[in-house]
């Protein structure tokens, strides 16, 4: 069968970081070689009709500035279609956030934490062997998951660290499965990236990708 056609949401503002964005489309790019990427907060929007699954990427924005950055509110109502429209969906980071914030959620600014997490994953195909250990870079917090929304990973300081949706296939995961040990150097100097008890020989979450790719496959047959 011909490759899914996965719509790598950009979600971006700050154009020198927008090597989270690279990295994960590319990733995307390897599992299913029909992605399409567009930059959502340049006016950008997908085609839902020539879509098979969409990834949601980080961003350095928050979705509590919706008031400055309008496309946030734009992007929560999209999130809405895809569960409308049951198009396997993956939220990374701040797409873990507006998911959740879209449904009623709530997230808050807690501070920085960059650093390997080592996370309890529950058994659920998105995490078909994938490491405990996941990288994070993050400021924001899902304080409370939007409705219909389960905990599907919960880490020592976080309880809300992924979701999934109830009955529409959206998952929603606070890590960065794009994240490797070639973007350390970029991570320690944007972030204060600490090894700490874990270092990325620990890491194989770009799996996470492999896995969300297979299930919109299957999904799209």
């Amino acid at each position: 069968m011909d490759s899914p056609t996965i719509v790598v949401v950009r979600n971006e503002v700050d154009p020198d970081a927008e090597y989270h964005c690279d990295a994960l489309a590319g990733f995307v790019s390897s599992a299913a070689p029909g992605t399409r990427e567009i930059d959502y907060p340049a006016g950008e929007r997908p085609d839902l009709e020539r879509a098979d699954g969409v990834v949601l990427t980080g961003s350095t924005a928050g979705v509590y500035e919706v008031d400055e950055r309008p496309w946030i509110a734009d992007q929560q109502r999209l999130v809405r279609e895809l569960i409308d429209r049951e198009l396997p969906t993956l939220g990374v980071c701040f797409g873990h956030q507006i998911a959740n914030a879209a449904l009623g959620g709530t997230v808050e600014h807690v501070g920085t934490t960059a650093r390997p997490v080592d996370a309890d994953l529950a058994d659920d195909p998105l995490f078909d062997d994938v490491s405990s250990v996941v990288p994070v870079t993050h400021g924001d917090v899902v304080t409370e998951v939007g409705d219909d929304m389960a905990v599907v990973a919960s880490a020592d300081y976080y309880h809300a660290f992924a979701t999934r949706h109830r009955t529409a296939p959206l998952w929603t995961i606070q890590f960065h499965p794009e994240f490797t040990a070639d973007l350390r150097d970029r991570l320690v100097a944007d972030f204060d990236w600490a090894d700490d008890d874990h270092g990325f020989e620990d890491v194989n979450a770009t799996r996470v990708v492999e896995n969300f790719a297979s299930m919109v496959a299957d999904s799209s047959e």
